[in-house]
């Protein structure tokens, strides 16, 4: 199997194969969404779909990397997965509860896709709201019909779970009241930090919050039986570093707006932009090491340079001008390679 290796083949395999079928299969799960009673569900669930599709996009890359006839198995994986994630951070946002086992439970949500053997769990069982017509469960279920088919499921399975535990403790604390998230999320860096490299809690919180490794980890178990090690390498390629840079850059565009919201927002950590600059660099630098020791390497360099891309054309960014200026130096640091996927970007996002 021979993945897009430069970045014409790799745009026109993306826009030729590879977001038609997800926009597809995310107006499956529309329509399941419209289907939900409970109002207010109904809209989280359908806003979890129309406002993101581009992160079922950006993980539905992970397909070029297996055998056609299981892309299709992969690629509903990865959107039903996705979906979930981005249900339950909206609804997370937006409740009243701040109530830890309320984001505990939704988000057995993201274990029991990983666990095929796993029946039904009741995930609302601290929500306010609970009628959402099994929209839920069917998103869990089609993740565990589709990995139990994967030949390297089994041996992958410990890996993905590390980094979805790891994306659900985040969900967990960074949704609990203000004044306790600081404290919940540098504790949780403390158990943790011997088992990262040297870092500020921050960007260990941010590099738990991407769902990459997994839907990389994913994509090498569709196409093939793999050892424990050889899983463990893969995760180890993707978190913390190009997991960590991907979410800097989205709290990055998001600063404005986290602020006038209140929220959350690990970039503000950074004693001033130049440290944030260096920092970020210093992310993509020990990430593409890191990825040059995976199978197709020159594959995931370009998508990890064309995630930076993707970010910096967004816009929130163009529309800012202080904004604008330092994802310029972003640019520069990814190579020529970023700014070919960033006015690759920029072009498609005006003439769509």
């Amino acid at each position: 199997m021979s993945a897009p290796t430069t970045m014409w083949t790799l745009m026109y395999h993306i826009k030729k194969e590879i977001v038609p079928r997800v926009h597809t299969i995310l107006d499956e799960w529309r329509v399941k969404a419209a289907g939900i009673p409970n109002a207010d569900l109904r809209g989280h669930a359908l806003n979890s779909i129309n406002e993101n599709t581009f992160h079922s996009e950006g993980g539905g890359v992970y397909a070029l990397l297996t055998r056609k006839e299981i892309r299709e198995d992969l690629l509903r994986f990865i959107v039903a997965y996705q979906i979930i994630c981005d249900y339950l951070d909206s609804l997370c946002d937006e409740t009243d509860s701040f109530d830890k086992r309320d984001f505990r439970s939704l988000h057995e949500a993201l274990r029991i896709a990983l666990s095929p053997e796993e029946k039904a769990y009741p995930y609302y069982e601290h929500h306010p709201q609970s009628e959402d017509n099994g929209f839920l469960q069917e998103l869990v279920e089609a993740c565990q019909q589709h990995v139990s088919v994967f030949p390297g499921f089994s041996h992958a399975r410990p890996s993905m779970e590390e980094l979805s535990l790891h994306y659900r403790n985040l969900q967990v604390y960074k949704h609990v009241k203000k004044e306790d998230r600081e404290s919940l999320l540098t504790e949780w860096f403390e158990e943790e930090k011997h088992h990262v490299p040297d870092m500020f809690w921050y960007e260990f919180s941010a590099s738990t919050g991407s769902t990459l490794g997994i839907y990389a980890l994913a994509a090498y178990a569709s196409r093939s039986h793999l050892a424990e090690w050889q899983a463990e390498a893969i995760k180890n390629s993707y978190f913390p570093y190009v997991q960590g840079m991907h979410i800097l850059l989205d709290y990055f565009i998001d600063q404005e707006e986290d602020i006038q919201d209140d929220e959350l927002n690990f970039c503000t950590y950074y004693e001033n932009e130049e440290t944030m600059v260096r920092r970020m660099e210093l992310f993509k630098q020990e990430g593409e090491k890191r990825l040059k020791r995976l199978p197709d390497a020159a594959f995931h360099s370009l998508l990890n340079k064309g995630i930076i891309a993707i970010y910096l054309a967004d816009e929130k960014v163009q529309k800012r001008p202080e904004l604008k200026k330092t994802a310029g130096r972003f640019i520069r640091f990814g190579g020529l390679p970023t700014a070919f996927f960033y006015l690759n970007s920029w072009v498609f996002r005006k003439t769509t």
